[in-house]
This record gives structure tokens, C-alpha cells and sequence, in this order.
């Protein structure tokens, strides 16, 4: 019933309704452009950049004395953008490697933004309330548009994705042969980092440039556990990013008294733990599966093969031997028995009494076979 009573909530209530689109408007767009950060191991970049983007926020209102969201989130548009620049100069001019320049980058811009924010609060006559609420975001105080001003940034972002795919895939795989195709891929890399800054600036209000960069890595770091493929690895993301930002949203509705920006990170946090663990091929448990059927599969082979080389010292190659014997070839490997039962079920062995055991014309086959396998 309680259940029943917040998904009404959701359709109904006006702020909650407008928290879960701007938090789903944000999983969307983060999770898109955030598969190829992901992709091209700049995981750290979100972070660098979200942090980079405190000081434009602040400029922006020190400019203008005005606290419109899309306003500010220009302003930190800008200056995300800027700090891309200056990291992408100091990593081709210098000898700084791109892990220290993004640990500048992020250091000195939040740094400045620190400041700024600090010189705001003591202007008497600034109307800076609410500013503070980039730093850790403050979801649930969006307005509808607030949220107008989020879709419109991420929709300007999707676009950009959507018509330069093929250049974004080149630059994510192999930017080499995209260059050796004749694509700028210079000029691509700095169109793919603008799109992963206005991504970022679209979730500054909901969930602040400290914890950011958890919604661009997270949702697609889940998504990659599940597929090989681009497309749906970031159709996944978005909808891994969607849905922790409405589940978010529900959670911190609840009277729980949560924050909504932290909820929906550990909601998206959750996301990633159950696909690491349950994601097939890439899952631990699936990996655990598959190793111990390889292990039981190769016990098999192993006990068929020992029952094999038996088999050919005698005349008779159905001649039973003893467990014993064959437990003994296995010295150390263990579980001869229950290997013995699961040959006996497929019909490869036959239990001539208590203790002894012989191939059955259809396990002196495979026995054979797999031997030629092995010594090839």
C-alpha cells in the first residue's frame, strides 16, 4: 500500500513529480555521455570537471545578481569548458601526465571557487542564498524550470552525441585509425569533452560537484558489465542513471529524511553492485559458475582420460579397475568419486561391483577423443 501511495505521489505531487524528472533528466544524459568516459579510462574527468565548474557558477551570479538556474549553470558550463582547455594544454605542452593536470585542474579551480563563494557571502547586499547548494546539490528544491533549463542542456548534448557518433566511436576505440581515416580527432576529443562538461552542468543542482562524478562513472560502469556493444551499453546507462535518479527521489519522499542527491548516488551505487556480482559473462557469480563447471568439466575429462590409458594396457579395453587405482593417478586433485557418479549418469563408465570401474563403449570414445585433444 505504501508502495501504491508514493507512485501516486509521483504522478501527482508536484514536487516530487519535478524532483524525479530532473533526477531522471540527469541519470539519462550523465549515463549517455559518461559510457564514453568510462570507455576511454577518464573516469577522473567528471570529477575535475564538476569541481571546475564551481567558480563560473559563482561568476555568473556575481555578473548578472542572478540566481536563474540556467544562468549559473552557463557560467559553470563555461567554465568546465576552460578548465578541459587548460588540461588538455598542459598534457600536450608540458610533461605533466593527464592524471596530475586533471588533479590541478581540479584543485585550482575549486580552490577559486572556494574563494569566491566565500567573497560572495560577505557582499551585504548579494542575494547569494542557495549558492551553497552546488557544492553538495539540493534536489529536492527544484522548480519545473529548473528542470526545463537540465533538459534543455542534455538534449543539446544527446544531439551533439547522436550526430557525431561514428566520430565519438572512432575516438573511444581506436582514434589512430580515425585519424588515419582523415577525421580531425583533436577537434572530436574536444567535442566529446564539452558534451561530458554540459553533462556534468546539468547535474550540478541535483547532486553538487562534490558528488558529480559519481553519476557520469557509476551508471555506466554498471552498463559495461552487461554488454560488448556501445549502443546498448549507453542506452543501459541512461536507463541505470534514470532509474536510480526517480528511485533517489522516492527513497528521500518517504519521510526518511535522506538527502535526494546522496540517495540517488547510493541507489545508482546499489546499481553497480548488483551488476558486478550479477551481470552474466562479467559477473563474479556467473565467473564463479563458470570456473567450477570448468574445473568439474575438466575433473571429468581428466578421470576419463586415466580410465582410457588403463584400458589400453589391457586386451579387453572394457576392463574395470579399481577406484583405488584411479584415485591414485589423481593424487591430490580429489573428488574421483563423485566424478566416478556424474560418468556413471552421462553413460560413459559402468560399476562392475563395489569398488571397480570400466568405460562403456560410449566413454572409451570419448575418452579417446579427448586424449587426441589432449595431445595435440
Amino acid at each position: 500500500m505504501e508502495l501504491w501511495s508514493l507512485l501516486q505521489d509521483l504522478l501527482f505531487d508536484y514536487t516530487l513529480r519535478t524532483v524525479a524528472l530532473g533526477a531522471a533528466v540527469l541519470g539519462i544524459v550523465s549515463g549517455s555521455l559518461g559510457s564514453f568516459a568510462v570507455l576511454r579510462r577518464q573516469s577522473l574527468l567528471g570529477d575535475a570537471m564538476s569541481h571546475a565548474a564551481l567558480p563560473g557558477i559563482v561568476i555568473a551570479f556575481i555578473l548578472t545578481r542572478s540566481k536563474f538556474s540556467l544562468v549559473l549553470l552557463l557560467g559553470a558550463l563555461v567554465a568546465g569548458w576552460l578548465a578541459t582547455l587548460l588540461m588538455t594544454a598542459i598534457v600536450r605542452y608540458t610533461r605533466v601526465k593527464q592524471d596530475s593536470a586533471l588533479g590541478l585542474v581540479l584543485s585550482i579551480f575549486f580552490g577559486f571557487g572556494l574563494v569566491l563563494l566565500t567573497y560572495v557571502q560577505r557582499i551585504p547586499d548579494a542575494n547569494q542564498a542557495g549558492l551553497n547548494s552546488y557544492l553538495f546539490g539540493q534536489a529536492a528544491a527544484l522548480l519545473q524550470r529548473d528542470v526545463l533549463a537540465m533538459a534543455v542542456l542534455g538534449s543539446a548534448a544527446l544531439v551533439l552525441m547522436g550526430l557525431f557518433w561514428k566520430e565519438f566511436k572512432l575516438l573511444s576505440f581506436d582514434p589512430v585509425f580515425g585519424a588515419s581515416l582523415g577525421f580531425p580527432m583533436r577537434l572530436v576529443d574536444t567535442l566529446l569533452t564539452t558534451t561530458l562538461v554540459i553533462a556534468i552542468v546539468v547535474g550540478l543542482q541535483a547532486v553538487g560537484v562534490v558528488l558529480m562524478s559519481a553519476m557520469v562513472v557509476a551508471p555506466a560502469a554498471a552498463a559495461r558489465q552487461w554488454t560488448d556493444r556501445l549502443s546498448i551499453m549507453v542506452l543501459l546507462a541512461a536507463l541505470f542513471g534514470a532509474l536510480a535518479g526517480v528511485i533517489g527521489a522516492l527513497i528521500s519522499s518517504s519521510g526518511s529524511g535522506l538527502a535526494t542527491g546522496p540517495t540517488i548516488v547510493l541507489v545508482v551505487s546499489a546499481i553497480v553492485t548488483i551488476s558486478i556480482f550479477l551481470a552474466p559473462n562479467r559477473g563474479l557469480l556467473w565467473r564463479w559458475i563458470v570456473r567450477r563447471r570448468n574445473r568439474r568439466r575438466l575433473r571429468v575429462e581428466a578421470v576419463l582420460a586415466d580410465l582410457y590409458t588403463l584400458a589400453t594396457q589391457h586386451e579387453n579395453r572394457y576392463h574395470a579397475h579399481d577406484a583405488v587405482v584411479i584415485r591414485t593417478m589423481r593424487a591430490g586433485q580429489g573428488g574421483v568419486a563423485h566424478t566416478l557418479d556424474i560418468l556413471q549418469e552421462r553413460g560413459l563408465v559402468r560399476k562392475e561391483d563395489e569398488s571397480r570401474w570400466a568405460l562403456t563403449p560410449d566413454g572409451f570414445r570419448e575418452a579417446q577423443r579427448i586424449t587426441a585433444d589432449m595431445q595435440e
